[in-house]
């Protein structure tokens, strides 16, 4: 919807004069491109975890992660990604340079149906259509939560606050953490709450300091190789 109402107020303006057509159209393909409502897209696969927000891969399925070229939202977290007849859920938790990359085990899944751990294949760009979903489709993908987002109380502040200045999913359902990065190398496996707001905005933890980059040996957050489906840790 806000897609195609885009588009029709840059055709008004390039009839306007203020936009060239060429321009109109550039701006119309990014739209689309871009867009919240869904369609075709072409996925490549991605074999390291990353997050942008912070969200702790110790605490989701790190293969059912969506990096796409919009930053992620705070309420269209979940979405539905379809191709050869399969489809995956998958969180969009981390903003890409441009492409709409998908972890390489669902990558691999919709090329072949089958896991990169038990038939990794190579490839690029797979043709397949995606749109939004219920959280409650994405609900098996956070791990030892509660349902709830996990996050970095160290490093998530600026997209919690942003979430939770409005009744959005993520400003309702996220859990921080005194974990200090994605990847879950350092800090402390232990719920941090955020004080009443006279008490400022710097989270409080269960058990130790805030942030501290003690090594974390608990938690590994293990990716899959591309072109062997083997395990490796990530850094």
């Amino acid at each position: 919807m806000f897609v195609s109402k885009l588009i029709t107020f840059l055709c008004a303006t390039a009839s306007a004069g203020a936009l060239s057509h060429t321009q109109m159209h550039k701006l119309a393909e990014r739209a689309a491109a871009n867009g919240t409502n869904g369609g075709p897209v072409s996925v490549t696969p991605h074999a390291q975890f990353s997050s942008s927000i912070g969200v702790l891969g110790c605490k989701i399925d790190v293969n059912r992660v969506a990096y796409w070229p919009m930053f992620p939202s705070c309420d269209d977290i979940c979405v539905k990604v379809s191709a050869n007849g399969r489809s995956v859920h998958l969180l969009r938790i981390d903003q890409s340079g441009g492409a709409n990359d998908i972890s390489y085990d669902a990558w691999n899944y919709l090329s072949t149906g089958k896991s990169a751990r038990v038939a990794p294949i190579y490839g690029g760009g797979l043709a397949a259509t995606w749109e939004p979903a219920p959280m409650s489709a994405c609900a098996d993908l956070l791990i030892g939560t509660g349902g709830k987002l996990a996050l970095s109380a160290a490093n998530s502040m600026n997209f919690i606050s942003s979430c939770a200045a409005n009744a959005t999913w993520v400003g309702m359902n996220y859990a921080l953490y005194n974990i200090a990065d994605p990847q879950c190398r350092y800090g402390f496996d232990e719920l941090c709450f955020l004080p009443p707001p006279s008490q400022g905005n710097q989270a409080k933890c269960q058990g130790h300091q805030l942030g501290l980059n003690t090594p974390l040996t608990t938690a590994p957050v293990f990716n899959l190789d591309y072109g062997t489906g083997l395990q490796s840790l990530a850094l």
